[in-house]
This record gives structure tokens, sequence and C-alpha cells, in this order.
């Protein structure tokens, strides 16, 4: 469908919402819109929505429809490539693990790091995917 915009909505599932507060808003910087505690925390990621539903809780839902994951899940958060070094820099200097580091055949540079329950993020710079 040619008139998506974008995703808007990205979702995890965490058991710890309280580690997922705290690594988010605080380390990363993300503005909580909303936080119920053992249910879902909702974060304002740029112009996108970062959804944390607590998958014991949103499997057993009638409204919305029930949905959960198990295991590691990934996404990436997308940067200028003028930001891209900083937000590299500001990651490590939080003493986030910088777990791995991929060049594209773009020839820009992409990396990963984990959250507290081991989904797997990554930081993209503009232009990544032509």
């Amino acid at each position: 469908m040619k008139e998506v915009i974008k995703i808007k909505e990205t979702c995890l599932y965490l058991h710890d919402l309280e580690k997922a507060r705290v690594f988010y808003h605080e380390l990363l910087g993300f503005e909580v819109i909303h936080y119920q505690p053992n249910k879902h925390l909702f974060f304002k990621v740029g112009s996108s929505v970062l959804l944390c539903f607590n998958p014991e809780d949103s499997k057993l839902k009638e409204s919305p429809p029930p949905h959960y994951a198990e295991g590691n899940q990934h996404f990436a958060f997308e940067v200028t490539q003028e930001d891209y070094f900083k937000c590299k820099d500001q990651i490590k200097s939080k003493g986030i693990e910088i777990i791995d580091t991929l060049v594209w055949k773009s020839g820009q540079e992409s990396f990963y790091f984990k959250d507290p329950e081991n989904n797997v993020l990554e930081f993209v710079p503009e232009g990544v995917w032509g």
C-alpha cells in the first residue's frame, strides 16, 4: 500500500516495565507518554511511539486483540548522519555496551546494543537503506 507514510508504533514485550522505564526514559531520554505498572509503558521516540507491553498481561486481553512475543526482539532508531557518532558516544558514556557494528553497502555504519531484557536495538544514520 503506497499510502502508508511510516510505521507509527513499534512494540516490545517486556516483563520488567520498571527496568524498561529506567533504561528508555532515564538512560536514552525518551518521554514517557503513559505508564501503567505491570501492564504497559509508552514512549515518544521522535515522531513515533514505542509501546512496551507486559506479555503476560497483553496476551490475555480481549481489546485490543491479544498479542505477545517471546525471545529477543529487534528494531532500529534512525538519527541524522551528523548525530550518528554523537549518539554512539552517548551510548558508550552511559555504560551501555555496543555489541556489534556493521558497515552497510551504502558505506554507512550502524551499531547494536541491548536493553535490560536482551532485545537487540540499533542506531542507523539516515540514508543507510538508500
